[in-house]
């Protein structure tokens, strides 16, 4: 199992990524920005960070370096990508992903543990998790105040698209649980085939118990169990 790390300038969470796959007994590599190639890796990840320093807005110019045109098509052939906080804004401005970032609410750089609860675990990137799971994971960023049109949003519900959802310790996605006023608490969403999945939590900043909690590991295990099974989708 093999994790190919997209690394655009200014991204700064590509090494704690790396260092968070291996941990888990993975393999992981760097793919720089420029390059054309994405094969011999069988999940990608675009991690977080400040993409070209966030000019224009999050992730405006990541979109269109030469990466990633090879991402698009790797996603194209049902292969697993992960795009983490920075990451998740690329996948959004590139089109992976519908919808878009806007501003917390707070209009403040939010950093802390939150409590996410698991909506689905027919993702290959959550079968290890239980649904319904209530997880802590670190959030940090300044943009993740997620929006969709009314129609997409509604589409995304019914599909089962919301993967991660902002809640209390109960479980409940509370308003006072909302970190940065994502429309229906989503912190993380994937695409309708099910194989591109975009979060603002960190999970390589919770893969192992010296760093206060391991359960962001399940989700590297997830992906490695389904890619080890075989799994592709159509």
């Amino acid at each position: 199992m093999k994790f190919g790390i997209v690394v655009f300038p200014g991204s700064n969470c590509d090494r704690d990524v790396q260092t968070a796959a291996r941990a888990a007994g993975y393999e992981a590599d760097f793919i720089w920005h420029t390059d054309t190639s994405v094969d011999g890796f069988d999940c990608l990840v675009l991690p977080g960070g400040f993409s070209y320093g966030d000019y224009l807005r999050t992730a405006a110019i990541a979109r269109f370096s030469p990466v990633m045109e090879s991402v698009a098509r790797y996603a194209a052939s049902g292969r697993t990508v992960i795009g983490i906080c920075n990451g998740f804004q690329v996948l959004l401005e590139s089109g992976l992903l519908p919808g878009a970032m806007l501003r917390n609410t707070s209009c403040k750089f939010v950093c802390r543990p939150q409590r996410i609860r698991v909506e689905s675990t027919l993702t290959p990137f959550t079968s290890k998790f239980r649904r319904g799971q209530v997880i802590t994971l670190p959030i940090a960023h300044g943009d993740g105040n997620y929006h969709a049109g009314d129609e997409t949003l509604l589409q995304m519900e019914m599909d089962g698209q919301v993967v991660f959802r902002y809640c209390d310790e109960s479980g409940e996605p509370t308003p006072e649980s909302n970190p940065n006023g994502s429309l229906n608490n989503i912190a993380g969403i994937c695409n309708k085939a099910g194989n591109v999945l975009g979060m603002m939590p960190h999970p390589e900043r919770a893969a192992e118990r010296i760093l206060g909690g391991a359960e962001g590991r399940l989700l590297f295990d997830s992906v490695a169990q389904w890619v080890q099974g075989g799994g592709r989708i159509a």
